[in-house]
Order: structure tokens, then C-alpha cells, then sequence
């Protein structure tokens, strides 16, 4: 899509965030700031590519996706973040047997280099409870194949209504997974959790922790898609929030929020407003989210995320230039609050 002109902005809007954390504590920080006469991002990969995820593996960044065109995960590859090249084959060519046969969709890939090999974590329907549940498979390369590791579902909570959109942080040696708990699917909170995992993904450490859940309106009894990272000393917690349907009104209203803490484990501080929406891209860019961070060539913070065409037939990959402020997300293109 063109990016049309984008008036200047008097400065930096500074806005008192109202705060919910998984204790039910609150507290008031400022709001994020927002890029000033920056350009509204265009697609960089102009097909459906949704919940987009980015490893970096050498001077090549692979790109996964949600299943579409016959293939379990979608992947891609560039070296500069902004031309791709679509794989020919399928990453993931055989999923793990606890996948419901007659559902077996793919949803938001997670990858990560774990020192030997590459680990993915996926979301797929499990046959024996009907939920959403997060599996694991393992790989030499980045390219694929990788093959089920396990006899059945890494993260199943069925009382929780199941588990989705896996997600990864490391630090201090130690690896952690985050995943959403899908209570929407049958009147429960929504829940982002972290959780201790080892290295090679395969198996779990430690009991999760709930960090945020739905409580703001603009959420819309959602949230999902966590993305962890730290800047300036502060951890950032970016997720989406609201339904990212198709249909022509309600896919406006997707968009991405984010929550701050100063210890891994909370509490996370979340902000009363959304970052990134429908409306901050000047409707330009329409349900921003499922989202990722990645670091380009030029040693720059970039937000990867997807959002919907015109006619509601497809989610682009898209980049922005991302930036923070005392640990505060700074997106490109943002031209309102």
C-alpha cells in the first residue's frame, strides 16, 4: 500500500496510564511517546503472513507464520529485513499425533535457536480435549524439517480452555516460555503466563506465573500474542488485544498493548492505552498485531507484526522502526494516540 504524507506532530504526547497487574495491584506511569512525522509503514511481504515470528541465524532472518497455502507453518527469508523470499517447502511437514486430524491449522510459530538445533513451538487443536494446546518440534536447521518431539501437547491446560501463541525469553542462561491461556473460547480470563522451560524447549521446569490478564475496555475481554523483551533496564510485555476478525468493523479493532515491570516475574505495569491501533496508523494500516521484536542489520530495534488488506483477504507482514524511552515503546508511523 502507498504511505502517504504524514503531518508532524507538536510533540510528544504524554498521557497518565492507569495500571493492572495479575495481583490486582494499580499504579500511573507516563504513556508511551509516539514517532514524529515518520511515514506509516508499508507491507514488507505482501501475501498472507500472520503472527509473524523472526529468528536471525547468521547474516539470514527466517520468518515463520500461521499455516495458509496447503503448509503447515509458512516460512521466509531475507537479509535486510525488507526483501523475502518464500520458501518453496513446508517447515513443519508433519505435526505431532495428538493434533485433532480434522482440524489441523497451525497457528503462530514460535522459533529459537537452542544450541545444537532450533526448537518450534506451535499452537494446533488437541484431538483428545478439543482445545488449543502448544506442541514442540525439533530441527538442525533453521530451514526445516522439524520433526513432533513428545508423545502428545507441552502446554494443555484444559481447564484453562487450552493454551496458545507460545513465545520465548531468555535470560541469565535460562529459558523461559510464554503462552496464553484461550479462555475466550469459553467465558474465562485470558491469562499471559511465563513459565520456566529447558533449554531445548521439550520439556517444562517450573509452574507458570500469570503476568497480565483482560481488564481494560479497549481489550475487549482479549488478550493474547505476548512478545518479552528487556530496554533500559525495564521489561516490556507487548500483546494484542481484541478479535482479529475479518469482518470489515471488528477487524479495525485488533491492535497491540504493552505492560512494563522491573523484575522478570512482575508485577507488570500495564498501559490504560493500546500502542499501536487501527486509528494511530491513520486507518492506513488496519488491526495491527501479533507482533514480534527483531534487530536489523543495522543494529536497530524493528517491530514485526501483521495487519489486514483492504478487503479483509489477507494479514501482510509488516516492520516498523521501533524505539524506547526509559524502557517505553516509540513505534514509527503512529500519528495519533
Amino acid at each position: 500500500m502507498p504511505s502517504p504524507r504524514v503531518a508532524s506532530l507538536l510533540g510528544c504526547l504524554l498521557v497518565a496510564l492507569a495500571t493492572s497487574t495479575g495481583s490486582g495491584s494499580h499504579h500511573v506511569v507516563p504513556a508511551a511517546h509516539t514517532s514524529v512525522g515518520a511515514a506509516v509503514p508499508a507491507p514488507v511481504l505482501d501475501r498472507n503472513f500472520p503472527d509473524p515470528d523472526i529468528v536471525k541465524v547468521g547474516r539470514t532472518y527466517h520468518a515463520y507464520a500461521t499455516s495458509d497455502i496447503g503448509r503447515n507453518v509458512q516460512h521466509a527469508t531475507s537479509t535486510d529485513l525488507t526483501h523475502w523470499s518464500v520458501a518453496g517447502t513446508d517447515p513443519l511437514p508433519q505435526l505431532g499425533a495428538w493434533v485433532h486430524a480434522e482440524k489441523p491449522r497451525v497457528w503462530a510459530p514460535e522459533v529459537y535457536d537452542n544450541g545444537p538445533g532450533f526448537t518450534m513451538h506451535y499452537t494446533a487443536h488437541d484431538r483428545a480435549s478439543g482445545r488449543q494446546c502448544i506442541g514442540v518440534a525439533l530441527a538442525t536447521s533453521a530451514d526445516g524439517p522439524f520433526r513432533p518431539a513428545g508423545d502428545g501437547p507441552l502446554v494443555c491446560p484444559v481447564e484453562q480452555g487450552g493454551a496458545i501463541d507460545a513465545a520465548g525469553y531468555t535470560e541469565n542462561g535460562r529459558r523461559y516460555l510464554l503462552w496464553k491461556s484461550d479462555g475466550n473460547c469459553c467465558e474465562k480470563d485470558t491469562w499471559i503466563h511465563l513459565q520456566p522451560i529447558s533449554r531445548d524447549g521439550t520439556s517444562l521446569t517450573g509452574q507458570p506465573i500469570g503476568l497480565i490478564k483482560q481488564d481494560r475496555d479497549w481489550e475487549n475481554g482479549l488478550i493474547e500474542a505476548p512478545t518479552l523483551i528487556k530496554r533500559d533496564g525495564r521489561y516490556v510485555l507487548l500483546y494484542s488485544a481484541d478479535a482479529y476478525s475479518p469482518n470489515v468493523e471488528a477487524g479495525t479493532r485488533y491492535k497491540t498493548g504493552y505492560a512494563l515491570a522491573e523484575s522478570l516475574q512482575g508485577p507488570y505495569t500495564k498501559a490504560a492505552e493500546p500502542l499501536m491501533t487501527t486509528e494511530s496508523f491513520a486507518s492506513q494500516v488496519i488491526g495491527p498485531g501479533g507482533q514480534d521484536v527483531v534487530t536489523g542489520p543495522d543494529g536497530r530495534d524493528r517491530i514485526a507484526f501483521h495487519a489486514w488488506n483492504a478487503d479483509r483477504t489477507k494479514r501482510p507482514m509488516y516492520l516498523a522502526d521501533l524505539g524506547f524511552s526509559q524502557g517505553r515503546p516509540v513505534v514509527q508511523g503512529i500519528t495519533a494516540p
